[in-house]
């Protein structure tokens, strides 16, 4: 059923244009390169950058089964924002403070570090530096936060509960944040690697994968290294990586609104703490972008479960305005809610499982794949939890399928009890 704040069909896209980069032709016939990277988004693209400005004259080769941004990285949200793996409490219970501590001050400099690749790049990409709020919309979901700021607070970092919540039950603030448009940042990068000397692939899948050698439709390619940066789409390669389970999830856009509504929902992100909760911002022109709220396991659902998936975000709309854009994308998650970054076999890497959070840390990934494709040493003290081959094996086909639906079902039935909803 169409959403009654739908005035026209909406077109089933983001507001963004994901298609900005010029197709490349087909792998085919036999290539060699120093470095094969498989996967255009924005882990892969940002390996290939980094290594070509730190080791000019490497043959690198970029293939892609569509084209950059064609999957989550041009279909994201454009919420830059410190985070990583489990909430701060419960990631202090399964590390301890020392490594809690690292992961977020690491997720802060991952934002940092996003906002000066635009600049590098000169992308036109809608940067807004911001905070960003994590809020509750229930006194559930409030003691869940304030459990959460207990925990920051306890390891001395500065996310702060807001003494005035508003609307909200509880607003915890990050004052280190941004967003973008994430498809235009995709194709400054897709530009940037092919002037330094990248040679780029597209429309061509990997149809198996072999030590050395990947094979195409069309072709093969041997490499001395290769990296894989498929995040969700890890299953069909059979990589020895745990489970990456891919889901789709969904946004809206709406029309520019009002300058009196823009100015109440105010210029700061707003995520709901619940999982598969709603969250919004605003964009430079005045729109509304939301997301969150039922998520499916691929292959995608049926038309009517995505149609009632973007009605559940349109009823968390202010009323009246009017949904103009509207999309799915995929996202790669992990049974223990931390990615897979990290060598899988002797010259082959691996960086997926993003679990939901993946726009600044796919840019500090492809940083750490290309310190170790070159050489560099690792940062200093142990290694991060999530720099591991591979994460937890899960469950998710077959008999185990409905389970998976079922359980995914349950924690959007919680976020449409417990979620907010923007008023404005």
């Amino acid at each position: 059923m169409r959403s009654p704040r739908t005035e026209r069909r909406p077109r089933e896209e983001p507001p963004w244009r994901a298609d900005g980069t010029p197709w490349a032709d087909r792998l085919t016939g036999r290539v060699t390169a120093d470095v094969a990277v498989v996967g255009a988004g924005l882990t892969g693209l940002t390996t290939v950058y980094r290594l070509l400005t730190r080791a000019p004259g490497l043959d690198v080769v970029l293939v892609d089964a569509g084209r950059p941004g064609a999957g989550a990285s041009g279909r994201g949200t454009g919420l830059l924002g410190p985070r990583v793996g489990p909430a701060v409490d419960v990631a202090r219970r399964r590390f301890g403070d020392g490594t809690a501590r690292r992961a977020y001050e690491a997720s802060v400099g991952w934002v940092r570090q996003t906002v000066r690749l635009a600049g590098e790049l000169g992308a036109d990409c809608g940067l807004v530096p911001a905070g960003q709020l994590v809020v509750a919309g229930s006194p559930r979901a409030a003691a869940v936060l304030t459990r959460q700021a207990a925990a920051y607070r306890a390891l001395g970092l500065d996310p702060e509960l807001l003494p005035d919540p508003g609307a909200f039950h509880a607003a915890l603030r990050f004052p280190v944040a941004a967003t973008l448009d994430p498809a235009a940042l995709t194709a400054a990068l897709a530009a940037e690697v092919t002037r330094l000397g990248a040679r780029r692939f597209d429309r061509s899948p990997v149809r198996a994968a072999r030590p050395g050698e990947l094979a195409f439709p069309t072709g093969t390619l041997r490499a001395r290294r290769v990296v894989f940066a498929v995040n969700g789409f890890a299953g069909p390669l059979r990589l020895p990586v745990g489970t990456v389970a891919p889901l789709e999830v969904r946004a809206v856009a709406t029309a520019p609104l009002p300058p009196a509504l823009r100015a109440r929902l105010g210029a700061e992100p707003v995520i709901d703490v619940s999982p598969l909760g709603p969250y919004y911002r605003l964009t430079p022109d005045g729109r509304l972008i939301m997301g969150g709220g039922p998520a499916d396991c691929p292959p995608p659902a049926r038309p009517a479960r995505r149609e009632r998936a973007w009605d559940w975000l349109a009823e968390r709309l202010p009323p009246g305005v009017e949904i103009t854009h509207r999309w799915s994308g995929r996202i790669g998650m992990t049974g223990d809610d931390l990615p897979v970054v990290g060598r899988i076999a002797p010259d082959t890497w691996f960086a997926g499982g993003c679990c939901g959070h993946g726009l600044a840390l796919s840019v500090a990934t492809g940083g750490y794949l290309a310190d170790a494709l070159t050489g560099h040493a690792p940062p200093p003290g142990p290694p991060l939890p999530w720099h591991r081959a591979r994460g937890p094996w899960l469950p998710t086909g077959g008999a185990a399928r409905p389970a998976l639906r079922a359980y995914l079902g349950l924690l959007a039935h919680r976020a449409g009890r417990d979620g907010i909803r923007c008023d404005g």
